[in-house]
């Protein structure tokens, strides 16, 4: 495995145990201090920073505001909040970069560390390098003394900014809508059922109260099946799940549907380009994404982009192409004319401003795309060695692209911020698939299962 502490979305692991120790914590805070310093030319540094619902929030951040302030920068807490509420308030309050303490969507005893930019955005890979070098040498960081020494400021206006940013960015008119939101027991708890009853929809709000270890257990953006039940029983319009940082969506219709990120780029695309609000007639994607996303955009005359997987790297295409829409199919969304991350709350507006643009119902928008059937194995390993020396893999893998003849493909990466490989086969017979998958899942366990 890599020893390298930033992954795709900043340092994950198992909360108080190596590398994520309070120890690690104040360390980073006091390497990231010095790293901004050289970067802003010696002045004083202020930074933002949040947590979702876990236990070992509190802890962590109590460590690493402690390594900021003995630095001398000056902090803002802002406590328990979205994601993305988080990079909003770094940019609103001209910080020098914003502290995200979760691990989004693993469980209660993961958690990690991500940073932000002064622009709300993910900090840049350079910076990242920095601070790794700096926690690998001697701790010469700042050490502040007297009046030098940080800060803290409790910055509890946090919360209303963001729901009244997210009111204004779509100041929709939801009265006769009855929505059943699933906020994870995570961060969107209280300002999920906020946003949506300020925009004078009928709210039921369900797993939001977090006790500290329930956080994405069976709720959530990963396991909609509890939406839909409570959906059916509330005989609600719509409903949304969010993860437990609050920057992933999907969504659940009328009818009972799962609607993933596919179907809400497919949607918001389409809808964005007849209004001639679609940048540079773009979509940017994952290799993730399905076949079916492909097929809806293509009919419609809309280019798409696919990247690896992770948001970072579809923003940094979104930034380079000129893109206003691009996300993943597990639900993270990014609108960059509104928001400078993803944003599970703001996407859900979002699809909702296209309902009420159109008239149409979410299960009447959603058949603008038909899904290719799609398997997803998920295989714990010991190691990653690269995916095409992995013996015996290549040769199956080519058997099996033969016998699809184009209809179908095979997708296998290791995940970013976890032990795993993970297995994707898209193709016409959803049991063949299945049965592909799971042999190719053997042979990954064979060689290098955990």
């Amino acid at each position: 495995m890599s020893n390298r502490l930033f992954g795709t979305d900043g340092i994950r692991g198992v909360a108080n145990e190596p590398p994520l120790t309070p120890d690690l914590a104040y360390r980073v805070g006091r390497e990231l201090v010095a790293t901004l310093i050289a970067q802003q030319g010696g002045e004083r540094v202020r930074l933002v920073i949040g947590r979702d619902t876990r236990l070992s929030g509190a802890l962590l951040e109590a460590a690493m505001v402690a390594g900021l302030l003995s630095a001398g920068a000056d902090c803002y807490t802002v406590g328990v909040l979205p994601t993305p509420g988080i990079a909003l308030l770094t940019r609103a309050l001209d910080a020098h970069g914003g502290i995200v303490l979760s691990a989004s969507h693993n469980p209660f005893q993961d958690n990690g560390i991500k940073l932000f930019s002064a622009q709300g955005t993910k900090f840049p890979d350079a910076w990242e390098e920095q601070i790794e070098a700096r926690l690998a040498a001697a701790d010469v960081a700042p050490r502040a003394h007297g009046a030098d020494i940080g800060r803290l400021v409790h910055y509890d206006r946090a919360e209303k900014y963001y729901v009244d940013f997210l009111t204004r960015c779509f100041p929709l008119d939801l009265a006769g809508l009855a929505v059943v939101i699933d906020c994870a027991h995570g961060a969107t708890f209280r300002v999920g059922p906020s946003v949506f009853r300020r925009l004078g929809a009928r709210v039921v709000a369900m797993s939001a109260r977090p006790n500290g270890t329930n956080i994405n257990t069976a709720c959530g953006a990963l396991h909609p099946e509890g939406l839909q039940k409570r959906l059916r029983a509330a005989r609600a319009d719509v409903g949304f799940a969010f993860d437990g940082d609050g920057d992933r969506l999907i969504s659940v219709d009328h009818l009972g549907e799962i609607r993933d990120g596919d179907y809400a780029l497919a949607i918001a695309g389409r809808h964005m380009a007849s209004q001639h609000r679609l940048k540079a007639n773009l979509v940017v994607t994952t290799v993730m994404a399905n076949l079916g996303l492909d097929e809806s955009l293509k009919a419609a005359g809309i280019r798409m982009v696919k990247t690896q997987v992770g948001d970072r790297y579809v923003h940094e295409e979104m930034q380079k192409s000129g893109a206003n829409l691009g996300g993943e199919q597990s639900g993270h969304l990014l609108f960059p004319d509104y928001m400078p991350t993803g944003d599970g709350i703001l996407s859900a507006l979002a699809l909702l401003s296209v309902v009420r643009e159109t008239g149409e119902p979410l299960a009447s928008l959603a058949t603008c795309m038909r899904k290719f059937p799609q398997v997803l194995v998920n295989v714990p390993v010991r190691s990653k060695p690269p995916i095409d020396s992995i013996p015996g893999l290549g040769d199956r893998v080519g058997a099996f692209e033969t016998e699809m003849n184009g209809s179908g493909r095979v997708l296998i990466r290791y995940s970013g911020t976890e032990a795993l490989a993970r297995v994707m086969i898209e193709g016409a017979d959803a049991a063949r698939i299945q049965a592909m998958a799971d042999e190719l899942a053997g042979v990954i366990r064979t060689q290098i299962g955990a």
